[in-house]
């Protein structure tokens, strides 16, 4: 099968390539996906998941991407609750091969059923982005009605779909991100919108939630914004500078097969919308991880026609 692999740390983006790899094998309660489309984080090649199994062990040349939509072609021995031929979305594990494949195992647990009124290329888009959304703002942060939440990266793939979820639980959303983020933040939902460039992040005054996608100093800065028993949520990095009064929070996303499936009905039901910007074919998806490629909404890779 067709996959993009990395096989040297220090080559970075230069070292991914569109390679030949053998069919991926089923372990118990896995099954194999048939991937229609994938999505990426770029910066995945720094993560220690992507050069080692969960014991450490060197596991190059390795497949990136976590991100996958597709088809259900195989079951591994136990596997329950899915089925051959069966529409599915969701994540791939941290240490292994990921979606970036013709076909790639995933345990059964980290996928959900896909609508049939569902894309592919929109289903990519949705794991990492609206579970991490969700997650920050409810499971961490406890975001409630009437609260305030500052959402950093307001119009990015994850912050885009913090706004639309904050928006919806009614609570005051104040987006940022660049001069050019403005309409896109406002046209999600998010009642005012700063411009980190330009304008004091200070001026912002107190929220009841931060949420962070950006890290270094806007993180640091943000911990001041917080009002007593609120909450600094982040995904950049670990908390060095932590609110007077509030809680800080670094984490990462979790699988999440039931909170999938309510993220693909509001979907459907047009509560929410991903922002998907470039879809490029799987050969071209070495250039997509340039650190100067920065495009509008998600980088989703079309492995298979629908």
């Amino acid at each position: 099968m067709q996959a993009i692999t990395v096989q040297d740390r220090d080559a970075g983006v230069s070292g991914l390539t569109c390679s030949e790899l053998p069919y991926p094998h089923a372990a118990e309660n896995d099954v194999i996906v048939k991937v229609h489309a994938a999505g990426f984080t770029p910066g995945e090649l720094a993560w220690p998941g992507t050069w080692t199994d969960r014991a450490g062990r060197d596991r190059t040349p390795s497949v990136p991407g976590h991100e996958l939509s597709g088809v259900v072609s195989e079951l591994g021995y136990g596997t329950t609750g899915l089925t051959v031929g069966q529409r599915v979305f969701g994540l791939t594990d941290w240490t292994r091969n990921g979606s970036l494949a013709q076909y790639t195992a995933v345990e059964a647990r980290n996928l959900a059923p896909l609508p049939a009124d569902v894309d592919h290329i929109t289903a990519a888009a949705l794991p990492i982005s609206g579970l991490t959304a969700y997650q920050a703002l409810f499971d961490h942060a406890h975001l409630l009605t009437g609260q305030s939440v500052l959402i950093h990266g307001a119009a990015g793939g994850v912050g885009s779909i913090a706004v639309q979820l904050a928006r919806e639980a009614g609570a005051r959303v104040i987006g940022t991100g660049r001069s050019g983020d403005r309409d896109t933040a406002l046209g999600l939902g998010a009642h005012t919108f700063l411009d980190l460039q330009a304008e004091k992040l200070e001026d912002v005054g107190e929220v009841d939630v931060v949420f962070d996608v950006i890290g270094g100093e806007i993180l640091e800065r943000s911990a001041a914004l917080v009002r007593p028993s609120g909450s600094l949520v982040t995904v950049a990095e670990p908390v060095t500078v932590r609110p007077r009064e509030g809680r800080a929070i670094f984490f990462v996303v979790e699988p999440d097969r039931v909170r999938l499936a309510d993220l693909a009905q509001r979907l459907r039901e047009g509560r929410l919308k991903p922002i998907i910007g470039a879809v490029q074919p799987l050969a071209d998806a070495p250039s997509a991880f340039a650190p100067d490629k920065r495009t509008p909404g998600k980088t989703i890779i079309r492995v298979t026609e629908e």
